[in-house]
C-alpha cells in the first residue's frame, strides 16, 4: 500500500476557511490523502472573532497555529508581520514535512506561507490565481502567489487564461470554478425562525446584509465609501442592517471605527457581528434583501444564492460578474439609486434565471482527485511557459 500524500492547507481567515470547508473535509475522506491543517492570521485574534472556534467546532483537527497578526492597521506593522510569518511558517512546515501545500487566494498571511514553502522545496497548489482587484493590495499577492506554485486551480476558464499568460504550463492550470459552488449548493441553510433565535434579532421584510473592506490601495483605505453607505442607510429606517466584521487589513481601524458608531447609534435597525460563521452567514444571505460593501461575497456566494448585490468602489474591479451584481461609485446618491434597484421587481425577476462564470459545483472533489493522482516529482520542476506569436513592444 501506498504511503498516504500529506497535503498541508493554510487557513488566515474566516472568509478563506469559508471557502475551503468543503475541500478540507473532501482531503480528510480521502484515504488516499492525510490532511495537515495550519492555522494563522485573524482566526487567531481576539480582535476578530477568535473564529479558530469556528474550526474546531466543525471537528477539524489543527496540526499548528502560526502567530500573524500586524501590531496595528499601518502598512508597515503588516509588512513586519508578513516577514515574520515567514520565518514562523518555515518553521511549521519544517516539523509537518507535507508533499504539498495548498493555497488559497490573495492575502499577506498566505503569501508568507508560501514563501516559507517556496524556499524548503515544498511544491504549493493554488486555489482561485489568476484573478483581478485592482484596489486591492492583494491583487500583486495573488500574482505573486501564482508564480510560488507549481499546480493551479482556477474558478473560470478566463482566469486559467490569465495564469497561463503569466507563464505558467496549462497543464498544471485547471479550471474547477469556485469552491464557493460547492458551499451554496451543499448548504444546510436555517430558516428565518432559527436564525433569530441564534443571533438573537427579530429580522424585518427589509434586511441589508453588509461586508465592507478597506481598499488597501486608496489613500483613505476606503473610508469615502463606507461613510457614503452609512448616509444611504441612514435613510432605511424600516431595515435590518446587519453588519460582517472588516478584514485585518491596513487601514481596517478607521472603517471598523465608523461602523461600530453607527450600529451605537442605530439600536433596533443595525447589528454588527465580528464572524456569522458561514452556515449563519449563508443562511442570512438567502433571506436578505440585498448583499451591500465591497467584499468577493457579494460578487461570488450572493449570485449563486440569486440575491442582488450593491459593489462599492473599486476594491472588486476587475472579477467575473453576474447581471445580480450591480456596481456603483462611492457616492450616497449613486449607492442609494443601486439600493433602489436592488428592490425593483422587475430587477429581481431578471436574476432568478442567471448563470454564474463560476462552474456548477463539484469542485472540491476534482481538487482532490488531482491531489491524490498528481506527479510529485513533475510538479518539483518549473519551466517558464511562453505565449506563442511575437508581442508587440513599444519604445
Amino acid at each position: 500500500m501506498l504511503t498516504p500524500r500529506r497535503i498541508c492547507v493554510v487557513t488566515g481567515t474566516r472568509a478563506d476557511f469559508g471557502h475551503m470547508r468543503s475541500l478540507l473535509h473532501e482531503i480528510n475522506l480521502n484515504q488516499s490523502l492525510i490532511l495537515q491543517l495550519v492555522v494563522t492570521g485573524s482566526h487567531l485574534s481576539p480582535r476578530f472573532g477568535n473564529t479558530v472556534a469556528e474550526i474546531t467546532e466543525d471537528g477539524l483537527h489543527i496540526d499548528e497555529r502560526v502567530g500573524i497578526e500586524p501590531a496595528d492597521d499601518s502598512a508597515l506593522s503588516v509588512a513586519v508581520a508578513t516577514g515574520e510569518g515567514v520565518s514562523a511558517m518555515a518553521l511549521a512546515l519544517d516539523r509537518l514535512k507535507p508533499d504539498i501545500m495548498v493555497a488559497f487566494g490573495d492575502r499577506y498571511e498566505m503569501f508568507a506561507a508560501s514563501q516559507a514553502a517556496f524556499i524548503q522545496g515544498i511544491s504549493l497548489a493554488h486555489i482561485q490565481g489568476g484573478e483581478i482587484t485592482e484596489a486591492a493590495m492583494d491583487d500583486s499577492l495573488r500574482h505573486a502567489i501564482t508564480k510560488l506554485a507549481s499546480l493551479h486551480f482556477t474558478a473560470s476558464e478566463e482566469y486559467s487564461r490569465r495564469v497561463i499568460q503569466l507563464g505558467e504550463n496549462p497543464e498544471r492550470v485547471l479550471n474547477v470554478g469556485a469552491l464557493a459552488v460547492d458551499n451554496v449548493l451543499g448548504a444546510d441553510l436555517l430558516d428565518q425562525s432559527e436564525l433569530e433565535k441564534i443571533l438573537k434579532i427579530q429580522l424585518k421584510e427589509s434586511v441589508f446584509l453588509v461586508t465592507y473592506h478597506p481598499e488597501t490601495l486608496e489613500k483613505n483605505s476606503g473610508k469615502d465609501g463606507i461613510s457614503a453607505l452609512l448616509e444611504a442607510l441612514n435613510e432605511r429606517s424600516e431595515s435590518n442592517v446587519i453588519f460582517t466584521g472588516v478584514n485585518a487589513d491596513p487601514g481596517y481601524s478607521q472603517i471598523n471605527e465608523l461602523i461600530h458608531e453607527y450600529v451605537k447609534n442605530h439600536p433596533g435597525q443595525a447589528t454588527l457581528y465580528d464572524s456569522l460563521g458561514l452556515r449563519n452567514y449563508l443562511s442570512l444571505m438567502a433571506l436578505a434583501t440585498a448583499v451591500l460593501g465591497n467584499s468577493s461575497s457579494g460578487v461570488i456566494e450572493a449570485p449563486i444564492m440569486k440575491v442582488p448585490t450593491v459593489n462599492i468602489g473599486d476594491r472588486q474591479r476587475g472579477r467575473l460578474r453576474a447581471t445580480s451584481v450591480i456596481d456603483c461609485g462611492a457616492s450616497k446618491i449613486e449607492i442609494r439609486r443601486a439600493i433602489d434597484k436592488t428592490k425593483d421587481a422587475e430587477f429581481r425577476a431578471s436574476i432568478r434565471n442567471q448563470e454564474t462564470p463560476f462552474g456548477k459545483g463539484g469542485t472540491a472533489k476534482a481538487i482532490t482527485r488531482y491531489l491524490e493522482d498528481c506527479d510529485l516529482a513533475v510538479l518539483k520542476r518549473k519551466k517558464f511557459f511562453d505565449l506563442p506569436g511575437k508581442i508587440q513592444l513599444t519604445n
